[in-house]
Parts: structure tokens; sequence; C-alpha cells
């Protein structure tokens, strides 16, 4: 007899929080202890990388930050891949033909650490526009995990937001907002070397600190300083040092939301020119004004 099955296949979900595990200062000790090890040392620009400039990075990091989205990958691949890439390129010296093959290795590695659905081999290629082949990406994952020593569990500032959030009296409709937020605020920073030289634990409290702020969030009362004294006393952070990276953060944001503007008003103006009223476009929706 052939049996069938006709339940709806599940969706993936991922695993509650620990409050018990959550609650103990041990695993947010282990991580603080930690997270120096998986942080670049230097300025690689200088030290290391004759070919590679910072804007190349960064154009690297929004093209890695377009695929993750596209992929909706799990908030920590791209931050984790990023800090691949800034450990790699703190070690080797890379040409710059070179530097989106090693960001597709990067984010190879990170979903299968941290996705539930890991990128493939033949997606990333595609995402070159055919650029790369498989074999140089499989020989370039062996290059990169050599470089690591295999040492991919990297601390990340997305593994503080539990924790401190955990810790932080904030109502509970609220909670998920704020880490929203402050997973963009995250995301953002990984995209600008400027942040590399922070330690995870004070751009993640950073990144809570301006999510709060921007939603104009009420933590039982704590507000503007009272608000950052908490949160560096929770992850030990001196207070000004993380007034000046949530700063940095929120200046970041603005100069990021401005120049995304003037970049929809230019392609705008040419669409225009290029297509005068009463003209036919072509196509009902040009693929250029899709934002991702």
């Amino acid at each position: 007899m052939e049996l069938l099955c006709l339940e709806a296949a599940p969706r993936l979900l991922r695993a509650g929080r620990d409050p018990q595990l959550l609650g103990d200062r041990r695993g947010l000790q282990n991580l603080l202890s930690q997270e120096e090890r998986y942080s670049p040392r230097v300025c690689y620009f200088h030290r290391v990388q004759r070919e590679i400039k910072p804007y190349m990075r960064k154009v690297l990091a929004f093209w890695m930050l377009e695929v993750c989205e596209e992929q909706k990958c799990e908030e920590e691949v791209f931050p984790l891949a990023m800090n691949y890439v800034d450990r790699y390129l703190s070690s080797v010296p890379v040409q710059k033909n070179d530097l989106q093959l090693l960001g597709a290795v990067c984010m190879l590695l990170a979903s299968k650490l941290r996705d539930t659905v890991p990128l493939t081999v033949e997606k990333l290629c595609i995402y070159t526009e055919n650029s790369i082949t498989p074999q140089q990406l499989l020989d370039w994952e062996l290059r990169v995990l050599g470089t690591l020593k295999w040492d991919l569990v990297s601390v990340i500032a997305n593994d503080f937001l539990a924790p401190i959030l955990h810790h932080l009296p904030l109502p509970q409709d609220k909670v998920e907002l704020v880490k929203k937020h402050a997973q963009t605020f995250i995301a953002l920073c990984a995209t600008d070397y400027t942040f590399a030289m922070y330690r995870p634990s004070v751009i993640a409290t950073g990144s809570l600190g301006a999510a709060i702020h921007s939603l104009a969030v009420s933590v039982n009362n704590f507000t503007g300083e009272a608000v950052t004294g908490l949160l560096a006393s929770i992850t030990g952070t001196e207070v000004d040092r993380l007034k000046a990276c949530q700063e940095q953060m929120e200046a970041a944001l603005a100069q990021s939301l401005k120049q995304a503007s003037q970049g929809r008003q230019e392609h705008s103006t040419a669409k225009t020119a290029a297509h005068p009223a009463g003209q036919p476009t072509g196509t009902p929706t040009d693929v250029t004004d899709i934002d991702l």
C-alpha cells in the first residue's frame, strides 16, 4: 500500500530564547571575553592591502547586503560574512579583481554557519553575473578557511542583542521592534569600515541605544543619559565611548538616507529626460525603480 502524506510543509522556525540562559551573566561574560579575538587588529588598508581601498570595501559590502536581503538570509549572515572579509583582508593582500570573489566565499561560509537554508555555490555565481566559476568559489573557500584557521564561530554584534535586551526593562510589546531596528544599525555599521575597529559589544550596545532613541521608546522611566548609562553598565562599556559610537551611527544613518534620496531624485530626473511626457517607456515598471 502506498502511503501519502498530505500535510503542508512546515515553515522554518527558530527555537525560542531560554530566559534561564539569558539571565545567567556567565553567557554574556564569555562573549565579552572572546570578542576581541575576532576583531581586526590593524587598519589593513595601510599595512596589508596595496590595491584594495575603503570605497571598494563599501561597494562590496552593499552588494553583499543586497544579496543577503534578496535571499532572505538570517540577520546574522551579513555581519558575520563582513567579519570574515575583514579578518581575511587583515592577513592576506588581495587583488581588486578578486574582491567580489572573496565576498561571495564569505557569504557562503557565513550562511552555512548561521542560516537555516545556506546559499548555494551556483546561486552566488549567478549574483556575480557568472564572472566567477563554481570551481573558483570552492578553491577560494579552502583558501579562506585556511587563513582563518577554520575558526568561523566569530563573536559578532548580533550575539549581544538577546542578552542585553534581557536585562533592559523594555515594554514587552516593544522588544522585537527595538531589536529589529538595532539589527538595521548593525548591518549599516558592517558596511562602513570606520566601525570595524569597535568591539562587537560596543556596536550592539550603541545600536540598541540608537534604536531606542529613534523610536522614542520608554525604558522604565529612564531617559537620555540614564538609558546610555544603563546600557553601558550591562556590557561594562565606557559611557563616553558608547555615546560616541551611537552618535556616529545616527550620523551614518542620516548620511545614508540622504544619499539614497539624492540617488532616487537623480534617477527620476534622468528617466524623465529620457522619456518625455506622452512617450511610452517600454515597460509598465522600470526595474531600476525597484528599491532593494
